[in-house]
């Protein structure tokens, strides 16, 4: 495993927590009206403090582009679902909240459990997939099973949270391969090349859609239910997209299949049990919200 790519993918978890826990804060005050509308981002884009996370969150796709530029999808996704504990850290200076049981639980879950991924299937690269059924396959799948929780979510805001949370994870995962394949191009061939290739289109297409996701999950739930969906479910995706048709490869024998199954559970266990720890802030409930509104 390189160095650079170990630096730059946990930087990139570092400024995404960070964003995270900013655009929440701004984004649980946004008018309900705007929930899965692109005027949320118009709404949102006059709080100065949305405007500090969305500033992080860019920077850390930025050194999470360069780190898939270098290294393996399947290596740098677990890598950047560490930033729960970037967001956990900020939330325990704003609710001073020690970590406990459950927080240390939780860290050495998602710790163990991204190492032992890592060390267990050892990823390395190898020749994409040219199968073009293959790659829109995997693709579908993963935006099909997004839309099908934003449908849901659409009907039921009051647990709306955690679905748009799977959905944005799941999009952010495909946008993560087709960053690498958009940087295999520009490598290979500069900017024509960039230009002309449907992928970077479609990074940017999955990066609007999944920021109003996600920004509609941090309006309707408070961050311990919204985060960890998203912090899951990225990293998996990512892992099929990386293996599926991007030719990333893991070892394969029955010991080292255990471990990574352990591992990914381990990733889970450990995003849930931070997620839901007290430090991380309860925001304001869409309940209280909708009583608000109430005419009296």
């Amino acid at each position: 495993m390189s160095v650079l790519v170990l630096v730059l993918a946990v930087g990139a978890a570092c400024c995404l927590g960070v964003g995270f826990v900013l655009q929440q804060n701004a984004a649980s005050h946004a008018p309900l009206g705007d929930f899965l509308s692109p005027r949320l981002l118009l709404d949102l884009v006059k709080v100065p403090r949305w405007l500090g996370g969305i500033a992080f969150m860019v920077v850390g796709m930025a050194l999470g582009a360069i780190a898939l530029a270098h290294g393996e999808v399947s290596l740098v996704e677990p890598l950047l679902a560490t930033n729960l504990l970037f967001a956990l850290v900020l939330s325990r200076r704003q609710t001073r909240q020690p970590l406990g049981r459950q927080g240390w639980g939780g860290l050495l879950l998602l710790a163990g459990g991204v190492t032992a991924f890592i060390v267990a299937g050892q990823p390395r690269g190898g020749d994409a997939i040219s199968d073009p059924v293959r790659h829109w396959l995997i693709i579908g799948v993963m935006v099909g099973l997004a839309l099908l929780l934003t449908a849901y979510a659409k009907r039921s805001r009051l647990s709306s949270g955690p679905a748009l949370g799977v959905a944005a994870g799941l999009l952010y995962g495909v946008q993560d391969a087709l960053t690498r394949v958009s940087g295999t191009r520009f490598s290979d061939g500069g900017w024509v090349a960039l230009a002309t290739s449907w992928q970077s289109y479609a990074v940017v297409a999955l990066g609007i859609t999944g920021l109003v996701l996600v920004q509609s999950a941090f309006e309707t739930a408070p961050l311990r239910m919204s985060l960890p969906a998203l912090t899951a479910a990225q990293p998996i995706a990512g892992i099929v997209c990386g293996v599926g048709f991007l030719g990333d490869r893991l070892r394969a024998d029955t010991g080292a299949l255990a471990w990574e199954a352990a591992g990914l559970a381990g990733i889970v266990a450990g995003v849930v049990l931070l997620g839901l720890h007290p430090a991380m802030p309860n925001g304001v409930a869409l309940k209280e919200r909708l009583r608000d509104l109430q005419p009296r």
